[in-house]
């Protein structure tokens, strides 16, 4: 050989033809693609943040404007469809979590159901700390 990589012949080759909209066939795949879109509002919220710090180090009055902003009709449907699908990542995430990390008693697995809802159980019971907190540094 010339040291050239063979090729196969691209006519032997099948491609299916797949519509735009594949993903609305099924119920999965469409649940596939919104979690694979919640990163996206998950970097924009995380954008904003970054903004919202910084505007901190600029003063009072640079960060009441930047927050000014944020409480727009628009900012506030935005924020509410990021922390659902900041959620809907979140759970999905601990469902995989379930089956690729089972958790074992001895030689018994436990169900993929309860170790869901123990990693659900303690991120809602860290989430009730930082709220308990923040609640009681602020008052």
């Amino acid at each position: 050989m010339n040291g050239t990589a063979v090729r196969p012949d691209k006519s032997k080759l099948h491609y299916s033809k797949m519509p735009p909209t594949w993903w609305l066939k099924k119920p999965a795949y469409l649940f596939f693609m919104l979690r694979e879109l919640s990163s996206v509002f998950i970097a924009v919220f995380l954008v904003i943040l970054l903004a919202q710090i910084h505007q901190l180090t600029k003063g009072p009055e640079a960060y009441a404007a930047f927050v000014q902003k944020l409480s727009s009709p628009g900012w506030i449907v935005f924020h509410i469809t990021a922390l659902l699908f900041a959620l809907l990542h979140s759970v999905t995430w601990f469902q995989s979590t379930a089956v690729v990390m089972p958790l074992r008693l001895g030689e018994r697995e436990l169900p993929r159901n309860l170790v869901l809802a123990l990693n659900i159980g303690a991120w809602v019971a860290v989430s009730a700390v930082i709220l308990i907190l923040f609640l009681a540094l602020r008052g």
